[in-house]
């Protein structure tokens, strides 16, 4: 990448010097490297929403998420470096994707997990061939397992959110939205993706830099930990509810996604699981997307909020990674599940 991103290691989280011209070197490199995946239009979610929605499918994407894009990235300057090994925390699919990344590298990869952790996510780990350790379901006892196991082994960690390889690499998808709706005679005027810790958030407030689209954040309800760090004017930890949007569980925005998007926001909308689960099932019944819970909150936010941030809006779709039970329950029942999901 250019110098400002290749000149911070891959676990340095003290400078957010990163611009949309990362996001662009991280584009080029990624070339042939990730599915460009399609942009999908729904007349059906338009009417619901009384806008037109363009929906950058995510879900169908090596991995079944965008984490692969910043994942790639950030483990191959680790194996150019003569990395022994990489560690990583997440709620899944961070892990997912760093598992992967690191199989190309004959990395060994060790990931650390709520201990309530999606059955399915898990098992795309495993197959990936990393090791999988469970601790607790906040975010502060996979930090601590993660210091635990990096002096154990000697091995890199790429954070999720703190990594700034990840973040840009995360920003290429917002890049390809933008890229590929204008590529189809159309204009974005904002851009909605889920938060999490933030790298989502961030890569895309990097990414519509200079284009003119406004970028909305959105999370549950449950857990607004942008919300509650934008008011305090930095991160703060938050108390945490059930969710099922089990890929929105950190109870903290990280400090480098904070720093990169808390001014370049123009809002962030906080989402009931209700409607999180009527947007999964919104997303299968009219565009024939399956689709996660996280990336469901961002549909959410888009079905209620869509219209009073322009015509055309785009959607980041994150991830597809859904238990095939939550999706049977939904389409069955139009009430949320009781799920184990205690989030965090």
């Amino acid at each position: 990448m250019r110098e400002p991103v290749g000149s911070v290691a891959a676990t340095d989280t003290r400078s957010p010097r990163l611009d949309r011209g990362d996001i662009d070197e991280a584009a080029r490199w990624l070339t042939g490297r990730v599915w460009k995946t399609p942009v999908v239009r729904s007349d059906q979610l338009d009417a619901l929403c009384g806008a037109r929605l363009w929906l950058k499918t995510e879900n169908l994407q090596r991995g079944g998420s965008f984490k692969v894009r910043g994942a790639l990235l950030a483990v191959e300057r680790l194996a150019a470096s003569g990395s022994r090994g990489v560690i990583a925390q997440s709620t899944g699919n961070h892990a997912i994707a760093v598992a992967l990344a690191a199989r190309e590298y004959a990395l060994p990869t060790v990931v650390v997990l709520p201990s309530d952790a999606a059955p399915a996510k898990i098992r795309r780990i495993r197959e990936a061939g990393a090791h999988v350790v469970t601790a607790g379901t906040v975010l502060a006892e996979r930090v601590a397992v993660v210091e635990e196991l990096r002096e154990l082994h000697g091995y890199d960690v790429i954070d999720p959110y703190e990594n700034p390889h990840v973040v840009a690499g995360q920003g290429t998808a917002t890049a390809e939205l933008i890229g590929q709706v204008t590529a189809q005679g159309g204009k974005l005027d904002a851009v909605i993706v889920p938060i999490g810790g933030g790298s989502a958030v961030a890569g895309a407030a990097l990414a519509a830099a200079g284009q003119d689209v406004a970028v909305i954040g959105a999370e549950p309800r449950a857990i607004p930990a942008f919300t509650e760090a934008l008011r305090a004017g930095r991160p703060v930890t938050v108390p945490a509810g059930r969710t099922i949007a089990d890929g929105l569980r950190p109870d903290r925005i990280g400090a480098l996604p904070f720093d990169l998007a808390h001014r370049a926001v123009s809002g962030v909308v906080t989402v009931s699981e209700t409607a999180i689960a009527d947007a999964l099932r919104a997303s299968f019944l009219h565009a024939r997307l399956v689709i996660e819970p996280a990336a469901a909150t961002a549909l959410a936010a888009a079905l209620e909020h869509a219209s009073g941030h322009g015509t055309e809006v785009g959607v980041l779709l994150t991830g597809g990674n859904v238990e095939p039970s939550l999706v049977t329950s939904l389409l069955a029942d139009h009430e949320v599940p009781d799920l184990h999901t205690a989030a965090r």
